[in-house]
């Protein structure tokens, strides 16, 4: 089950992609349970009392409150990193003000159900691979961290250090060892560190700034396989 928002202020809009939605379900065989509201506050009032959603289709010229105000608000405020934004506008103009919220995607309207499908497909592989788990032990204790929550890993001496959204964990091993575990969505970028490429704010080809505004060198011997990996298209 994936609990899915639409915030729209045309209801005509919502009614639309509510069916695409519908349609996709069926096809694909997957139980969705969806929502739709018209005002940025009303959704907003909903998340605030504990409404969870996986997937957001979030109109950027909302009446009064805006869609980048809401997306900022669900990631900044409720410190919700975990919800798939997608960006829906009868503009093509935004672009560069929707990196800082991390949305998936952006859609202009008129919306087809061929780019609902494809957002679709992503945004749930995107929530599969945050539900799966990174372990690790110490001393006689074992710990279970989503890997969907971990921004970076850092070796330091003969320790892992794990920063994650919320907390930071460090532990005896090896960084190399850690790779091991980790999903496609993470690079190592250096012997010292590995990232997370959900979490990449902006990158060089010499850095890459996360979205904690952590910077990291990106070693010479890696510099090649980063923007392979950073660029590449899912």
């Amino acid at each position: 089950m994936y609990t899915i928002g639409i915030c729209d202020d045309g209801r005509n809009v919502c009614d639309s992609i509510e069916n695409m939605l519908e349609r996709y379900a069926q096809e694909k065989n997957v139980r969705l349970d969806i929502s739709a509201w018209y005002t940025g506050e009303d959704l907003m009032d909903n998340l605030v009392s504990g409404h969870h959603l996986d997937i957001l289709f979030l109109d950027i010229e909302l009446v009064n409150m805006t869609g980048t105000e809401v997306g900022g608000y669900i990631r900044n405020q409720l410190d919700d990193m975990g919800m798939q934004i997608i960006y829906i506008s009868g503009k093509s103009s935004y672009a560069q003000q929707l990196f800082k919220t991390q949305p998936i995607d952006f859609l202009v309207k008129p919306i087809s159900q061929k780019q609902i499908y494809e957002v679709m497909d992503t945004a749930v592989r995107i929530i599969k691979r945050k539900k799966e788990r990174f372990e690790f032990q110490q001393g006689k204790d074992y710990y279970y961290v989503p890997m969907g929550d971990i921004i970076y890993l850092q070796s330091e001496g003969r320790k892992v250090k794990v920063i994650s959204q919320k907390t930071s964990f460090e532990y005896y091993g090896k960084l190399s060892e850690a790779a091991k575990q980790l999903s496609g969505d993470f690079i190592r970028i250096h012997k010292s560190f590995i990232v997370n490429k959900e979490y990449v704010f902006r990158y060089t080809y010499e850095t890459v700034e996360m979205i904690d505004g952590t910077i990291f060198t990106i070693s010479m011997a890696n510099r090649k396989n980063v923007r392979d990996r950073i660029l590449k298209e899912e």
